[in-house]
């Protein structure tokens, strides 16, 4: 099968999604300026330099009560800050609930019954409890082709790592199977892993 995408694909359901997977998900905690908490997740999210660290989330869709965007990139222009909280396989419900397309005045850590914490190098709140938590200051914000598609890049600014993750010197992602988007609905969680050298390691 071939298909141009502006042709369409003639199939039930888009095969994009299911193609680039599996896929982190970013679940991004902002406050605006007013101190209004939000929380949600992106599945277009990664990390994308060592040195300084820096991290990139996509929001592909916009909100009647947002200008052209959604919540978390609006915060984010206001703020200049946001935290990207670590899934594991234990909180799915949780981050399933803050998905929800809800009023900007509605705050998802309490519609999810979700404890947060503050961050220690920005105001923002983050999700308490999760494996790790990336603190950041934003770069910049790109507006890419498509209505309502924003890419977001930060800089790490402050890292958290639960105890029970760190096992010999390493962030062990067993000790708590990192969520993952797949296509349509289905997510799938990281459990077991391989190791491969480099040819020049």
């Amino acid at each position: 099968m071939f298909y141009r995408p502006e042709d369409g694909h003639g199939l039930p359901h888009n095969p994009f999604n299911a193609i680039i997977t599996p896929r982190p998900i970013g679940w991004i905690s902002t406050r605006n300026a007013a101190g209004q908490n939000n929380l949600a997740p992106y599945s277009f999210f990664n990390a994308i330099a060592y040195f300084p660290p820096q991290v990139m989330f996509s929001s592909t869709s916009a909100k009647d009560d947002q200008d052209g965007t959604k919540d978390s990139v609006a915060n984010i222009r206001e703020t200049g800050v946001f935290c990207v909280n670590i899934v594991e396989y234990e909180m799915r419900n949780a981050m399933n609930e803050t998905s929800m397309n809800l009023p900007k005045e509605e705050d998802e850590f309490k519609v999810a019954g979700l404890d947060f914490e503050e961050c220690e190098t920005i105001n923002c709140p983050r999700v308490a409890g999760t494996p790790a938590a990336l603190e950041c200051k934003l770069t910049r914000i790109i507006d890419l082709p498509g209505e309502a598609n924003r890419l977001v890049l930060g800089e790490v600014t402050g890292v958290h790592i639960r105890d029970n993750c760190l096992v010999d010197g390493r962030f062990d992602i067993t000790t708590f199977h990192p969520l993952s988007r797949l296509g349509y609905r289905d997510y799938t969680r990281v459990t077991d892993l391989f190791e491969l050298t480099r040819p020049d390691d």
